[in-house]
């Protein structure tokens, strides 16, 4: 197999299958690929197609995601702990030691859980729509916000708001006046994946625990102040999931970080793959990092 094509592969971690998309050189830098919801490794296909020939891109799908193992919350618990602990014991199985870390939407929480329990495997950061300040979340959090206080009363409309067909439309397009860009499959196949059997409950259980992300939020930012790591902020202009301002939060964390806003969606790599892809290779580029795997 030529290394830059795709490899679609899965790995046992703890007993659940989990899945993920393989390609590139094994001796060039590594960069570990952390999606959002309700997504998949299949959002970073643009970065595969683009980067594979100079980078070891390595992007699984989390328990209840995708092509991995949906285990019902009685055999597994949907918490970021959990998810965190899973994708780390999947580095460790795929012989994953250093990496670049990109991460969107969850991936900042499973990520930046990853960060602090192996700070020593991180060689820089990637944050495109992710958020790690609590002024970062936006408006259409006052539902999520509710549902975290008392879940019982707000399940139903959490329900509405986080897994509706307009809802999953409007996290991919945003309020974006180009939306002949988008491709529909985008959002009907992440729409039909949300009404699957079991999925209502696995996202209800993971989003009630995301509350503990805005608890974690100042310990991921001392963090940040305190080590300085090499950052990318990529952000798109029309992703109304979180608030504009915070790519420049980061970078009052992390005054060095390079921060670019897109005129792109929530999942900026709809729109602005060409434009990404130049950016994370110029950012990976100037780290002239030699090779991260284990042989």
């Amino acid at each position: 197999m030529h290394s830059s094509a795709v490899a679609y592969r899965s790995v046992n971690v703890d007993g659940l299958n989990v899945f993920y998309r393989e390609a590139g050189p094994k001796e060039a830098p590594a960069l570990l690929l952390l999606h959002g919801l309700p997504s998949s490794s299949r959002m970073f296909d643009p970065l595969f197609a683009r980067l594979a020939d100079r980078y070891y891109l390595v992007a699984p799908d989390y328990p209840g995601f995708g092509h991995s193992d949906w285990p019902s919350s009685q055999q597994y618990a949907y918490t970021f702990d959990s998810i965190a602990r899973t994708i780390t014991h999947f580095t460790e199985a795929v012989g994953l030691t250093r990496y670049s870390l990109y991460m969107q939407d969850y991936g900042g929480p499973v990520g930046f859980r990853m960060i602090l329990s192996h700070p020593e495997r991180v060689e820089s950061l990637i944050v495109q729509d992710a958020v790690a300040h609590n002024e970062g979340l936006g408006a259409n959090w006052a539902t999520r916000r509710a549902f975290w206080a008392d879940r019982a009363a707000h399940e139903e409309a959490l329900r509405a708001n986080l897994l509706s067909l307009q809802v999953t439309k409007v996290r991919h397009v945003g309020d974006d006046p180009n939306i002949e860009l988008y491709n529909p499959d985008l959002w009907t196949d992440e729409f039909y994946f949300l009404n699957s059997p079991g999925q209502a409950q696995i996202q209800a259980d993971l989003f009630y625990d995301y509350r503990t992300n805005v608890e974690s939020y100042p310990s991921w930012q001392a963090w940040m102040q305190k080590t300085q790591p090499r950052l990318l902020v990529l952000w798109g202009r029309h992703d109304l999931s979180f608030e504009l301002g915070e790519p420049e939060r980061y970078r009052q964390d992390v005054p060095e970080a390079e921060v670019h806003i897109l005129e792109a969606g929530h999942f900026a790599l709809d729109t602005k793959a060409d434009e990404i892809a130049a950016l994370v290779d110029q950012f990976l580029q100037a780290q002239g990092q030699p090779s991260h795997t284990s042989r």
